[in-house]
């Protein structure tokens, strides 16, 4: 499972940006089945804003699904095709 974290850059917008998109990319490209980020709990909004580049066409095409993870709110499960 890859992990990202994005409490280190939460307050660098571009970094936000760039940092999700390497995730995605790497998982696709390497076969990655699960990426877990965590925005953390906060306000909400930088979990907001990583829910909002998941529901992007171009980048929902590349993953298969995602869920808030029950246990902990601050953390996101990107679930991908296996393609073994």
């Amino acid at each position: 499972m890859l992990t990202l974290d994005l409490h280190p850059i939460f307050r660098n917008n571009r970094d936000i940006e760039l940092a999700l998109r390497q995730a995605i990319f790497t998982a696709t490209r390497t076969g990655e089945t699960v990426v877990e980020i965590i925005p953390g709990k906060g306000t909400g909004k930088l979990k907001k804003r990583v829910l909002a580049f998941l529901g992007q066409p171009h980048i929902k095409k590349l993953y298969d699904r995602f869920e808030t993870d029950p246990s902990n709110d601050g953390r996101i499960l990107v679930h991908f095709r296996c393609t073994a």
